[in-house]
């Protein structure tokens, strides 16, 4: 970002991925089945407008459960770019758990792990993040990393642990932002699981 020291720590949202910025239809491994929840893009776009960095954090047990491999999820997480820039937004980093729940490892939602892991790789300050997601999970793994938090339901769900409620990304957006809009799309991407991929 113009006018950012190499020391200044950023301002980050972390979204989850499935049921909140993509479609949700179950383990999806096959990059044509990607699809943007309606209004997913505007969110993003306003997020990263107001100088957050976008860093999805997803849970991903179809690897652990052989299910698919790593490179679907590669292969999705690509897609998932290719439908963000096609409406002129984007994420800038994803990190994601690959293991089998049972694997007790310290990455799998509701676990922060992979959270402090983004926030340490990126120089992301986690007070002055959010974390937003559909599931109970998202928010306690926010809550537990020390970040704010939105539940978004469209159905009105609500958590006792969130500290916004909000039925749709751009609502939850909005939220964030104190309902500034303003048109600047900035770019920039990373991939990265639990290990990292290069």
């Amino acid at each position: 970002m113009q006018g950012q020291t190499l020391t200044e720590k950023r301002k980050a949202v972390f979204l989850d991925r499935d049921g909140t910025v993509m479609v949700d239809t179950g383990y999806c491994h096959e990059a044509d089945k990607v699809k943007l929840i309606e209004g997913a893009a505007e969110g993003l776009r306003l997020l990263s407008d107001d100088g957050f960095f976008l860093v999805i954090i997803t849970n991903q047990s179809g690897v652990g459960r052989g299910y698919f491999g790593e490179k679907d999820v590669v292969a999705v997480s690509t897609r998932l770019h290719e439908e963000f820039r096609a409406r002129g937004a984007d994420f800038d980093a994803l990190f994601y758990c690959p293991h089998h729940p049972l694997d007790e490892c310290d990455c799998r939602k509701p676990r922060p792990g992979l959270i402090l892991r983004a926030a340490s790789e990126h120089n992301l300050d986690l007070h002055s993040s959010f974390t937003m997601g559909d599931q109970e999970s998202d928010v306690e793994a926010g809550r537990y990393a020390g970040t704010r938090t939105v539940l978004i339901s469209e159905q009105g769900r609500s958590s006792v642990l969130a500290d916004f409620h909000a039925k749709t990304l751009i609502e939850a957006a909005q939220l964030i932002l104190g309902s500034r809009v303003t048109n600047i799309v900035k770019g920039g991407t990373t991939l990265a699981n639990s290990h990292r991929l290069d």
